[in-house]
Formats: structure tokens, sequence, C-alpha cells
């Protein structure tokens, strides 16, 4: 069986995410979305959220399984089986930063490989963090988040007020 890792922070999941989440799946057996815990962070959205929020927007595809994770990445990849890891990449200045992370996971666990996947055209531009932004400006993010959690990150926005 081919497992692959999509590893992120997710925070929220947006078009561009699903869009490699749908197309990684077509190439794994079974692909583990995995919630990055980052104690450095202070994400809008908790660990348990993020991953109820990629639950829902996933169900469609019944390869794809959610989980956490705090950690090494390498390790945890060994820890689940997989064989890559999934990256995507919106621009140029992606790849510099995640070929040196795919170069330190080889190193530290040279049985898996990281998959680069050019995000569709389309989402190209979009960013969790950017969507955060022009929610908290109370523009639309209709055209960027699965709809099936829009509602939940309007909400969250307007409690931050």
């Amino acid at each position: 069986m081919k497992i692959a890792i999509y590893p992120g922070s997710f925070d929220p999941v947006t078009l561009g995410h699903l869009d490699v989440i749908e197309r990684a799946a077509k190439m794994f057996d079974r692909l583990v979305v995995a919630v990055m815990h980052n104690g450095a962070k202070k994400p809008l959205f908790n660990s348990e959220e993020r991953m109820g929020f990629l639950e829902k927007t996933t169900a469609h595809i019944p390869n794809v399984e959610i989980a956490g994770f705090d950690g090494l990445l390498a390790e945890y990849a060994g820890q689940c089986g997989a064989c890559a890891i999934v990256k995507g990449l919106r621009a140029v200045s992606d790849f510099e930063y995640e070929f040196a992370m795919a170069l330190a996971n080889r190193k530290l666990n040279p049985q898996v490989d990281t998959v680069f996947l050019m995000t569709s055209a389309q989402y190209m531009y979009l960013s969790s963090s950017m969507i955060k932004d022009i929610a908290q400006h109370g523009g639309s993010i209709a055209d960027f988040v699965p709809a099936a959690i829009h509602d939940d990150i309007v909400l969250r926005m307007r409690k931050d007020d």
C-alpha cells in the first residue's frame, strides 16, 4: 500500500489545499492529511477545529485520513509507513523553502521521498493568512474556502472583533 502524508497547518483549509488533497489522493492508496501543531505559532483555530474542518471538506474522498502530529515530519512519516510527503507549491519562492525541507527530511528518513504538486492556476495566490486577513476586514471569502466551513470561519472572525 502506497501511503503519503500531506502536512500543513491548514489554518484554515483553503480551496487550494483541497485541490492538492484531491489530486494527491488519486496518486496514493492512502493519503494522511497531517495537521501540524507548532507551539511557536498562534493559530486562529486549534488543532481539533482544523482537523474537523478537514474531515468535513474531505469526507467525499474515501482514502483520505485526517490526523494531528507534533514533532519531526520525517519521523511521523516513518510511523505512518509513508513512502512520500506531498507538498503543494504556489510559486518559485515556495520551491526554495520546500526543496530545503525535502532534503532535510530525506536525510532524516531516506525511505521517504517528497512529491511536489503545483497548485492549480486558479488557486496559486491563495493562502490561509490572506483568507484570514480578508475575513477579518469583512471581505467575502466564499470563493477561497470550502463551502462546508465558510460559516465557521466567518463566525470565528466576528467573535475575535
